[in-house]
Order: C-alpha cells, then structure tokens, then sequence
C-alpha cells in the first residue's frame, strides 16, 4: 500500500495501543506519547478518544488496556485455538486415513465443532442430532462416561435413550452401566448403533473440568480397522496433548 494511502491517525491511535499493551501496570500518557513518538497534545487527544470507545481505561492518570481492546485479544487467541485443532484433526486424517471428529461437553450439550473427512473418507451423516442422540454414537459415550453421576442422568433426563438402529442400547440403566464401566482414558468403541453401516470410536480428552474427545469413523465393513486406527489416534494426540488441552476452550 502506497504512504500517500495510509491514515495517519489510526497509525498513531495503534501505536499507543501497542505501547499500553507493554505496561502491564498501567502508563501515563507522557511516557506513552514519548514511546510512540508523538506530541503530548496528539497523544492526549489519541488516549481520550481511545477511552471513550472502549479501547483503553484510565485509572489514577494511568491508562490500561480496555474492555474492547481484550475483546479483541480474546477473539485472537480463541480463533488461533481453533485453527490448531483444525490442523491437528487434519493431520490425523491424512495419516491414518479416516473422517477425525473434535467434540466437548459444554453448557449441558453435545457440541462437534470441528470435522476433518475427506470425499473419498466422508464424516458419518448427522441424520439424528449429535446433541440429542448422544447414547447412541462414541462421541456422547465417550463424553457422557467423563461426566459425574449427576450430569450423566440429568443429560438423559433431557434426552432419553431412543432406538435408532437395531444395534442401539436399549435403556438408561444398561447405558449408565455401560459408561460406568468404561475404563478410564481408553477408546470408546461403538458399532452400528447411530447409523448402519458405520462404525466409530472416541478416545477421551480431559482438561481441567472440560470433557472432550476426539473421535474417528470407518464403514463397518473395515471394523477390524477401528481399534487398531483409534489406538494410533490415541498415540497422536498424546504427543499433541500440551497445545490440545490449551485449545479445548475453544
């Protein structure tokens, strides 16, 4: 972009941002004027219109990073968490050859948020709602078992367990023994049992309070390709598993 093109305020209202943004504790606007290389009055003018939008604060002749300003941050860095998880899954499509799902626990639900397939390896289609037929596929299993007691059966209060093939489980009590049997940190298997055809599995991702997982799907004719492939998606987040529990706020 030409100079000529450029306006000069906004040049100078984000170089007095970049220099609040060192101080941690907060600077008067002498020392920032100087840093950004500006005039007091320019400066002053900058600083009070930058508080004004929310931008900055001003606490005691101190200006801080304002409400709008980390707005903007946060929005960064949960964007940047996103893409890392993107990538990972797509990694790990490539590598192993299989439709790689993302999915939390979050606010009561059930929410996939990324998916990673390919035409030749598509993901599972959601005929019946992810959120609503949790009992039924590896991701809910695979969440649902990382729950307490509590928010287990309050989840199935909400959403009660339903036939969906004739592979599904049946009822609450033989789906809460299920996942109270589920041994901890291993790959939750399920066949058949959210669509025909398709079977999946989930492996188990906690940080924190947050229950997460990462998943994979095949056809069910390649069953004897799951565990074998889960286990592998199992070894490849292990070494990604610092940066992914980062992102899992994501």
């Amino acid at each position: 972009m030409h100079p000529t093109t450029l306006i000069g305020s906004v040049q100078r209202a984000m170089r007095l941002l970049e220099s609040v943004a060192r101080h941690e504790h907060g600077a008067p606007a002498k020392q920032l004027a100087r840093e950004a290389g500006l005039a007091l009055p320019t400066a002053y003018h900058l600083l009070r219109t930058l508080a004004h939008e929310g931008y900055l604060r001003r606490e005691k002749g101190l200006f801080f990073l304002g409400e709008a300003a980390e707005r903007l941050s946060s929005s960064g860095a949960q964007e940047k968490r996103r893409s890392t998880v993107a990538e990972a899954l797509g990694r790990w499509r490539d590598s192993i050859g299989v439709p790689v799902y993302y999915a939390v626990y979050r606010d009561g639900e059930i929410d996939v948020q990324c998916v990673a397939d390919t035409p030749a390896s598509p993901a599972v289609e959601e005929w019946a709602d992810f959120r609503e037929t949790g009992h039924a596929h590896a991701i809910g299993q695979c969440l649902l078992s990382q729950l307490g007691d509590e928010d287990r059966r309050n989840h199935l209060d909400r959403y009660p367990v339903r036939s969906l093939t004739p592979y599904t489980v049946r009822d609450d009590r033989t789906l809460l023994r299920r996942l109270e049997s589920t041994v901890r940190m291993q790959p939750v298997i399920e066949r058949q049992e959210y669509a025909l055809g398709s079977v999946c599995a989930a492996v188990p991702i906690t940080a924190g309070s947050t229950a997460a997982t990462v998943a994979l799907s095949l056809p069910s004719h390649q069953v004897d390709r799951l565990l074998p492939s889960a286990r592998r998606l199992q070894a490849e987040i292990g070494r990604l598993l610092g940066s992914l529990s980062l992102s899992i706020s994501i």
